[in-house]
């Protein structure tokens, strides 16, 4: 047995049971996700909200640019 094998050893000895048992969840838990094969997703490049919206710009009915509106500066200043 190697002295890390052994100092860890010794270490959870001197635990309590609880704690003991808290290391071996840990322990279990780390070797789990290395048993795990990693799934090759692909990356997604982050995009704009422009990007992402772009099919739908259009879509709908409506002036080109809603912030004309000829009535809005009606009166303006008097």
């Amino acid at each position: 047995m190697s002295h890390l094998c052994e100092q860890i050893l010794q270490t959870v000895e001197a635990l309590s049971a609880e704690d003991q048992q808290q290391v071996l969840d840990f322990v279990e838990f780390l070797w789990a996700k290395r048993q795990k094969p990693r799934t090759m997703e692909p990356e997604i490049a982050p995009q704009s909200f422009f990007e992402v919206a772009q099919a739908a710009i259009g879509a709908g009915e409506g002036p080109g640019d809603l912030s004309t509106n000829p009535d809005y500066m009606q009166g303006y200043g008097q």
